[in-house]
């Protein structure tokens, strides 16, 4: 029988060991105060951007003679001064709800065929172009939207009037190109799209190999599969994915600018052209306003940041509360 010898390492030098193990907890405390400074950094720069918005919005509104909230004409330069968000904070969430309502589902299944159907080449090359669609900026989405999208949607407005005016929603009682929220909201959808898309694709990759060979051992079906194990683990990664693109659709500006007719008026009637949005305002406001017109629309944008972040904390309300399909635990 051969006999099999063992070389023994030899210890480092005691010397060696403390340089190694001091030179760690150096590397450590480093990283920590980087990580921690970046961190504090973090939030001292969204608590100024807060206090300015902050101060400048109290001067606005200290000098507004109308309802802030409730009024719906905007001429701050007038006398007296009257302006109010109501027009566009209902034109910024009703075109968000609209995106998001076309994106969401669509995103969802592209990511779905992707990481499930497709075989691996066209997955890959479809992922590739759906990376680039996120890349392309606003304005080119703009002027695509106006000399596009606009002429095209009249055909489906009048075919949505005829068919479901009884909702009163999509009842069309103007007469005018399609420069609508309606539009809006298709434009912001196909927006969205790659941004929703990505991250849910990701999200599905992610799903536990074993889960999916234990449903397809019991029998399950390929729909089966998707629907209890894929999905309820993708579900908090769906709900950032679709929170990311929310957040775009409610700060979008050039590409709105380019679509809709502006008009300070409220109407349920999503076919009709006009409407407003807070970012599209103060892109079109902001160049021939004085001192006071740019602070009034520092007072809605103040509007829109505090609206982002109460959709931010939503978001983060709803996937706390489903720790368990976060993944996390997987």
């Amino acid at each position: 029988m051969a006999s099999t010898t063992q070389t023994e390492v030899p210890p480092a030098p005691p010397g060696r060991r403390t340089r190694a193990r001091s030179t760690g907890r150096v590397g450590d405390k480093i990283f920590l105060g980087l990580s921690r400074g970046s961190g504090i950094l973090l939030l001292a720069l969204m608590a100024s951007i807060a206090a300015f918005l902050t101060y400048r919005a109290a001067i606005a509104i200290s000098g507004d003679e109308g309802n802030f909230l409730t009024t719906f004409d905007w001429n701050p330069a007038g006398d007296p001064p009257v302006f109010g968000i109501a027009v566009l904070l209902f034109g910024t969430v009703v075109s968000s709800i609209i995106a998001m309502v076309i994106a969401v589902p669509i995103a969802v299944g592209i990511a779905l065929f992707i990481s499930h159907y497709a075989p691996r080449k066209l997955a890959g090359v479809i992922a590739y172009v759906i990376d680039l669609l996120a890349a392309v900026p606003s304005i080119v989405y703009g002027i695509w939207g106006a000399l596009v999208l606009v002429p095209y949607l009249e055909g489906l407005n009048l075919w949505l009037d005829q068919f479901f005016g009884w909702t009163y929603i999509f009842e069309k009682t103007e007469i005018g190109v399609a420069r609508s929220l309606f539009t809006v909201g298709i434009l912001l959808a196909i927006m969205i799209l790659p941004i929703v898309t990505s991250v849910s694709r990701e999200v599905f990759l992610q799903v536990p190999r074993m889960n999916e060979e234990a449903a397809l051992a019991l029998g399950a079906t390929r729909w089966e599969v998707i629907r209890l194990s894929v999905l309820p683990f993708g579900r908090s990664g769906v709900i950032s994915a679709s929170m990311l693109g929310l957040g775009r659709a409610l700060g979008e500006t050039m590409a709105v600018a380019t679509v809709l007719s502006p008009s300070f008026l409220i109407s349920l009637h999503v076919l009709n052209p006009g409407g407003g949005t807070f970012a599209q305002n103060i892109a079109a406001k902001f160049g021939e306003a004085d001192a006071f017109g740019r602070d009034a629309l520092i007072a809605s944008g103040l509007v829109l940041f505090v609206l982002t972040l109460l959709v931010n904390g939503a978001a983060r309300l709803i996937i706390a509360r489903r720790k368990e399909y976060s993944g996390a635990n997987a």
